[in-house]
This record gives C-alpha cells, structure tokens and sequence, in this order.
C-alpha cells in the first residue's frame, strides 16, 4: 500500500530559490532511493489560526514562509529504507550545510494512504 511522508517547515521568505534549488537536490536522491514523487509547496495562503494553524504549528516568524511537503512512497517498508539511506547519504553533508530553514521547527511524519481519487 503506497505511504506518504509529509513535512511543514518555515522558510526564509528571502531564500525561497535557494530553499526550491535544495529541495531539487533532495528529490534527486529521495528519487533515487525508491520514492515515486517529491512535492514541495510553497505557502501562499496560510493565514494564523487562533489555536492550531500551519504557521502556529512551525512559530512561523515575520521573515519566514511556510512550506509544505510530501514524498510518495510504494510502501511503508519503501519509506522506512529509502528514510534511512537518505540520512546515511554522504550527499546530505553539503546538501544540508546551509539550511534555509530550522529544522528544530519542522513537523513530519509517516502516512498510510486510505483515499486517492
């Protein structure tokens, strides 16, 4: 059964090309290892939520933009390896020098698909 591995981080609104040029990079890899399709959005409408909201859920600050992104994989088992050869790829050490963003703050996690029309 295909799974999704969904992200929502905050971006420096200034570095929106650099942000995108990385996540190309990533996607190469992510593709690489096994994922059927990589996509990465950036936020355009995500107004603050009086409780819950995606910038609340990131501590968005005035200079950031939220981004939201998911990776499809053939299974869970697909994740779960092609995850793990990811964090272990060599590549990542200059990939990841620089983020654009604070990882600290970046919400993910693993989802079984239950509907896809």
């Amino acid at each position: 059964m295909t799974s999704v591995q969904g992200f929502v981080i905050a971006v420096k609104t200034a570095e929106r090309e650099r942000y995108r040029q990385m996540a190309a990079d990533a996607a190469a890899i992510f593709k690489e290892l096994g994922a059927l399709q990589v996509v990465e959005c950036w936020g355009d409408d995500t107004p603050v939520g009086e409780l819950t909201s995606f910038p609340r859920a990131v501590q968005l600050e005035p200079d950031e933009t939220v981004v939201f992104s998911w990776i499809v994989w053939p299974s869970k088992q697909a994740r779960e390896e092609g995850g793990a050869k990811f964090m272990a790829d060599p590549r990542l050490e200059s990939l990841f020098k620089e983020p654009p963003f604070d990882g600290k703050r970046m919400i993910y996690g693993g989802f079984e698909v239950i509907l896809d029309v």
